[in-house]
């Protein structure tokens, strides 16, 4: 046997691509980024997940070649027309038929000026204006007036079609056919930049199929199907293996997928930094870090399989599964024991969800750094609390799990002043039936102040996000609604905020750009965190995930390191 380095492949499929040592697609960031804007209001179906991934066109077998062959198809077909054509003579006879059909006309007196104008101008808005004005639309002049239009906007066609294409042919064109190779000509253009997007990232979902098909030979058509089948049962395959549930045509968003995409997150924010500096361990985690108790609890999105009761998860599985067969453990079966932390530190994050945060997409910001910094938590701090609050007209507390699904309250009042007091104790009225979208950060720090109350450490800090004053505020039972900001509002903050500093929870604030700040919004976030010691970021929205992330890290490891 000759001598030389046998190289065995095992369990390696030729027709799986990219290779067994390319990286798989990022499928879980496409599908996130789409919930975070969308929450639950829009579904993720395949074909727009495939439109988000990039995929290496080189791994896939034919690929490169099959669109090369379509895209000459298609080039070949643009050249034969330009050198076939020429536009010279349609240009001359559409430009005649509408200074004949224009000169013919014979408007009503009160309008002949106008008409005139509209005539020298060419503008078919002017001519459309005119119709309007007619007494009679079913008068010979209206029908005139229709026909002219209709000459003009043949005109324009014509017009482009000469300006955006360099024919070199001698073959004259009557206006329907000019109009015909206009569009296909388009049509064309159209496959061109779609082909040369799918060579570049393997996106076969852009291809128009049925226009394409009438420019190419079926057996091509066939090909590039089975190829575009082959990248769909991929990117299936890759979606199961990072978390993405396909149920009936629509994707649905894992624990596990929850987990990579806080992973890639963390990997991008602390990317930026020396390792060095960081302080990162990038090794496994051992457990929780939370001390387990013996009560258990169903499972909830969001909960550490670690902490699974075994024996009473199978026994519910057992309860549940009526027929004989292969026992399934569902979700519903799961039962977790309860845990409870020591934390180094406490922290509670207040998500400003109102209707200004839909500005510039602030709200997407807002909740990626709230994936990340539980995330970093969850995976390198795990004894330390924390919890999330929404906070609107209402504050109200978030398991990890909602935080995706998060969108900004719609705005129900646009009147420039807004004075609003209602007695939420009367059994009649419903937070529900009050406008959702106003600022209410006075009860955001309450419910924050509740939260961090039992929790046995000296580190204690309040993380708020928002972007301004606040626009709403609770006395007792009452709730006040004031827009602009009142000094009403802004009084009652600050004394929740006084009540922070003697509990000795620190409040630091992460100020997000907004089209109505001022600086009077400002001023406001220096006096709330100069009540508890705190501080004021100013972020653009887009580096808010990496701000609150570095911070937490760095005021961590000075109050505890």
């Amino acid at each position: 046997m000759p001598g030389g380095i046998i190289h065995v492949y095992q369990r390696y499929d030729p027709r799986r691509f990219p290779s067994p040592t390319q990286p798989p697609p990022d499928v879980v960031s496409s599908a996130f980024d789409h919930l975070l804007t969308f929450g639950r209001h829009r579904e993720l179906t395949p074909e727009e997940l495939a439109r988000a991934i990039h995929i290496d066109p080189s791994q896939i077998s034919g690929l490169g070649p099959s669109l090369d062959a379509i895209l000459a198809i298609l080039l070949e077909r643009r050249r034969k027309i330009l050198a076939t054509y020429e536009t010279d003579s349609v240009l001359t006879s559409v430009r005649s038929d509408y200074e004949q059909r224009a000169f013919t006309a014979q408007p009503p007196v009160s309008l002949a000026d106008q008409y005139e104008r509209a005539i020298l101008e060419q503008q078919i808005y002017q001519l459309e204006k005119i119709w309007y004005q007619l007494e009679d639309e079913r008068g010979p002049f209206a029908r005139e007036l229709v026909q002219l239009i209709e000459t003009l906007g043949n005109q324009y066609q014509v017009e482009e079609l000469d300006s955006r294409y360099d024919f070199q042919g001698t073959t004259p064109l009557t206006v329907e056919q000019a109009l015909a190779i206009k569009e296909e000509l388009e049509k064309i253009d159209e496959l061109i930049e779609q082909i040369e997007q799918a060579r570049e990232n393997a996106q076969i979902y852009v291809i128009d199929m049925e226009a394409l098909a009438e420019f190419v030979e079926q057996g091509d058509m066939e090909q590039l199907g089975q190829m575009q089948e082959l990248v769909e049962d991929y990117l299936a395959e890759m979606a199961e293996q990072q978390g993405l549930a396909n149920e009936q045509g629509i994707f649905q968003l894992t624990p596990q997928a929850y987990r990579i995409f806080q992973g890639k997150l963390l990997d991008r924010i602390f990317s930026d930094l020396e390792a060095s500096r960081t302080g990162r361990h990038q090794g496994p985690v051992v457990g929780d870090g939370a001390v387990e108790m013996q009560q258990t609890k169903p499972y909830e999105f969001g909960d550490s399989l670690a902490q699974m009761d075994i024996p009473q998860s199978f026994v519910n599985a057992l309860l549940r599964q009526e027929q004989p067969g292969p026992l399934r453990l569902e979700p519903r079966d799961i039962e977790v024991h309860q845990s409870r932390n020591n934390p180094k530190c406490a922290t509670t994050v207040i998500m400003d969800m109102s209707g200004s945060m839909r500005y510039d997409g602030q709200y997407i910001n807002v909740k990626r750094m709230a994936l990340a910094l539980e995330g970093l938590i969850h995976s390198e701090y795990p004894g330390d609390y924390l919890q999330f609050i929404e906070m609107a007209t209402f504050a109200s507390p978030v398991q990890p799990g909602q935080i995706v699904e998060l969108m900004p309250k719609p705005v129900t009042i646009t009147d420039p002043v807004v004075r609003f007091k209602v007695d939420m104790s009367q059994e009649e009225v419903s937070q529900y039936q009050l406008p959702p979208h106003f600022t209410n950060i006075q009860h955001g720090l309450q419910l924050a102040r509740q939260f961090l109350a039992s929790k046995d450490t000296p580190n204690r800090q309040v993380i708020l996000i928002t972007d301004g004053l606040p626009t709403a505020h609770l006395e007792e039972s009452w709730l006040y609604m004031l827009y602009p900001p009142d000094p009403l509002t802004e009084e009652a903050t600050m004394r929740e905020s006084r009540l922070c500093q003697q509990e000795g929870i620190t409040i630091n604030i992460f100020l997000v750009p907004s089209w109505s700040q001022s600086e009077e919004d400002i001023r406001f976030a220096y006096r709330l965190a100069e009540q508890t010691t705190g501080r004021v970021f100013f972020t653009a929205g887009g580096d808010l995930d990496r701000f609150v992330v570095w911070d937490y890290v760095k005021q961590r490891r000075e109050v505890i390191g």
